[in-house]
C-alpha cells in the first residue's frame, strides 16, 4: 500500500479522502493549505492530491513550486474542468484530475491506477526513428538531448513509439497509459498531446497525427503530421 499525501482547504473533503484511501489501506497524511506541507510530508509521499483552489498558494503555483522536487503523481482535485484551466494544470507538470464531486469508488479506482503504472517495470531502449526512447530512464530523447516532457507526457509518448503506425483513441491512451476506465477523461489526453506537440514542434519534429474520428498515431519518419 501507498503513503499518500493530501491538502484541500475543506475538512470535509479531506476526511472523506482519508477514511475512503484508509480503509485500502493506504497511509493518508493531510493538509488545509501547502504551507502545512514540511519537507517530512513531501518526502512520504508516493501520490499528491492537491485541490486547485485554496485561500493562499493554490494548486497551480504548488504544483509548479514542487513538481522538480517530487517525481510521484499528482492528482489535481478541482471542480474547475474548463479547457484552459486543463491545459495550464497539466503543462504544469500534474498527471491527472479528479473532478468534484466524485465518488468512493472514483477515487480508489484513480489513485490505484497511477500507483499502479508507477510500480511498472521498465526494460529497455527503443529506437524510434530520430528519437530514443528509454524505458529505463523514462525518457524520450532527440539527438541524444532529453525532451523536456512530464511523466504524463513520457508515458504518453512511450505508448505511441512502442506501436507506431497504430492509431488509438482517446479512451485507449487513458486506459493504456493510467490504467482507468473513463470516458469522462478523454479531456485530459487531448491537453497532454497538446502539450506533447508544443514540445516536439520546437525541435522541428510533428510526429503525432490526428486520425480525425478515431483518435491519434505516432507517424513513421519523413511524414507531416
Amino acid at each position: 500500500m501507498a503513503q499518500i499525501l493530501a491538502i484541500d482547504d475543506d475538512r470535509e473533503i479531506l476526511t472523506f479522502i482519508k477514511t475512503a484511501l484508509e480503509r485500502e489501506g493506504h497511509q493518508v497524511m493531510t493538509a488545509t493549505s501547502t504551507s502545512e506541507v514540511t519537507p517530512a510530508k513531501m518526502t512520504f509521499a508516493e501520490l499528491i492530491l492537491l485541490d486547485v483552489m485554496m485561500p493562499d498558494e493554490d494548486g497551480f503555483t504548488y504544483c509548479q513550486r514542487v513538481r522538480q522536487l517530487v517525481d510521484c503523481p499528482i492528482l489535481f482535485v478541482t471542480a474547475r474542468t474548463a479547457e484552459s484551466d486543463l491545459i495550464h494544470g497539466l503543462g504544469l507538470g500534474a498527471d491527472d484530475y479528479i473532478q468534484k464531486p466524485f465518488s468512493v469508488g472514483e477515487l480508489r479506482a484513480r489513485v490505484t491506477a497511477h500507483l499502479r503504472r508507477e510500480s511498472r517495470p521498465h526494460r529497455h531502449v527503443l529506437h524510434v526513428g530520430s528519437f530514443i526512447l528509454d524505458l529505463s530512464g523514462q525518457q524520450v530523447l532527440y539527438q541524444e538531448s532529453p525532451l523536456p516532457l512530464t511523466k504524463s507526457e513520457y508515458a504518453i509518448c512511450a505508448h505511441f513509439m512502442e506501436h507506431v503506425g497504430q492509431v488509438f483513441s482517446k479512451t485507449q491512451l487513458y486506459e493504456a497509459v493510467f490504467g482507468y476506465e473513463g470516458v469522462s477523461e478523454e479531456s485530459v489526453i487531448v491537453e497532454h498531446i497538446k502539450n506533447i506537440r508544443a514540445k516536439l514542434k520546437k525541435v522541428g519534429l510533428e510526429p503525432i497525427e490526428t486520425v480525425w474520428g478515431i483518435g491519434y498515431r505516432w507517424q513513421k519518419e519523413n511524414q507531416s503530421a
